[in-house]
């Protein structure tokens, strides 16, 4: 990671060796069991919990540190850095995503409620927005929430849903009203009410560890109190949360890159062929000062939106452009740091094999690469 980082203050570099000690203890022994298992343990959330790293922006009024979103971005970085990608291993959809919609949309109720749940980690959070037939455009969303009397009756399928075996707490995009836009809402739906289901956990190319179901619910009946903002304004609630949503992943996506091309540095000063390192060779040495560049360029604008999020300045634009160039600059790393490693690239022994895995859906999910490009053309 680089050094003496002016967006970061001393509290946040003390962050940061907390969570360097938490990934050695307390996933480095796990991580190839939960790799193997398709999920994390379950009481690796309250052990998130205990050391402080879940939900750091939650005021102190309801059980959080009280800190600004620099303190997510540390845990973020440091533990995609570590090479536990994926959000089973990186807290990032419960602490960076749903913890958002209710630090800005809860009544007191519902944060007194559920924040110092999510805090502790005694509460697991998953936020429900893809369907089967709809993916980056939410307007088809068919999921139906129907009012009877003092509640809400739910009917319909969600997938691809991180955290979807473990969550307790659900927050849906569900349609209150008629089509489009307008008719649809925010439920915090809780797993144990009776219809709700849980899918298959399902069997992706990368992140094996981060469990990622379908879910069914059969005639969920939610009281009209887990409303989670206003009825028919979810499209507004998530185009203001979408900008940290984008942050969060061009986080993700420079620090798996940055770690990717430090293990192919070492790799490539220690690895000979025809009696030289593969560092030594003018191809590498060139190919090795590229993703350099790339990476720099990526860690100097992610600092400037860092800064502009924190100052309430972040734009939609930007937030898509980090994305979109963070991610699609991690394709091109992670793919070049394979090619220099050979065939040992290819073994799934080797980390920078994993790394490549997971970097995949970067492009894809928090909204494709192709939409973010429509965003960003919108503006010019």
């Amino acid at each position: 990671m680089l050094p003496h980082r002016a967006v970061y203050d001393p509290e946040h570099r003390d962050l940061r060796d907390t969570v360097r000690r938490f990934a050695q203890a307390e996933i480095a022994p796990h991580f190839s069991r939960w790799e193997s298992a398709g999920l994390v343990d379950r009481d690796y959330w309250t052990r998130g919990g205990a050391a402080g790293l879940l939900c750091p922006q939650v005021p102190e009024a309801y059980g959080g540190a009280g800190g600004d979103f620099r303190f997510n971005a540390v845990v973020i970085e440091e533990l995609w850095y570590a090479g536990y990608a994926g959000p089973g291993a990186d807290f990032s959809v419960h602490s960076d995503v749903c913890c958002g919609y209710l630090l800005s949309f809860g009544t007191e109720a519902q944060k007194r409620t559920w924040l110092p749940r999510m805090v502790s980690g005694r509460t697991v959070c998953a936020i429900a927005m893809t369907e089967p037939g709809t993916g980056s455009d939410l307007q088809g969303v068919r999921t139906r929430a129907v009012r009877d009397g003092d509640h809400y009756v739910v009917d319909g399928q969600k997938t691809f849903i991180s955290n979807g075996q473990h969550c307790d707490l659900v927050i849906a995009v569900v349609r209150t009203g008629g089509e489009g836009s307008a008719g649809m809402s925010l439920l915090l739906i809780e797993t144990d009410r009776p219809g709700f289901r849980r899918g298959r956990n399902l069997d992706k190319l990368g992140h094996l560890s981060a469990d990622t179901s379908e879910m069914f619910f059969d005639g969920v009946r939610v009281p009209v109190a887990n409303l989670l903002g206003e009825e028919g304004r979810a499209m507004a609630h998530l185009m203001g949360e979408l900008p940290q949503e984008r942050l969060t992943i061009a986080l993700q996506s420079i620090a798996a890159a940055q770690k990717a091309f430090d293990l192919t540095c070492v790799y490539a000063h220690g690895r000979k062929t025809f009696g030289k390192a593969v560092a030594e060779y003018q191809n590498t040495r060139y190919k090795l000062a590229d993703l350099k560049a790339d990476l720099a360029v990526g860690w100097a604008f992610i600092d400037q939106c860092l800064a502009r999020h924190v100052a309430g300045q972040l734009s939609s634009q930007d937030a898509s452009t980090a994305k979109l160039w963070c991610s699609e600059m991690q394709g091109r790393v992670v793919d070049q740091c394979v090619q220099l490693h050979g065939g040992y690239g290819f073994m799934r022994e080797y980390e920078i094999c994993r790394l490549y895995a997971d970097a995949r859906v970067q492009r894809i999910y928090g909204g494709t690469s192709e939409i973010m490009r429509e965003l960003i053309a919108r503006s010019l």
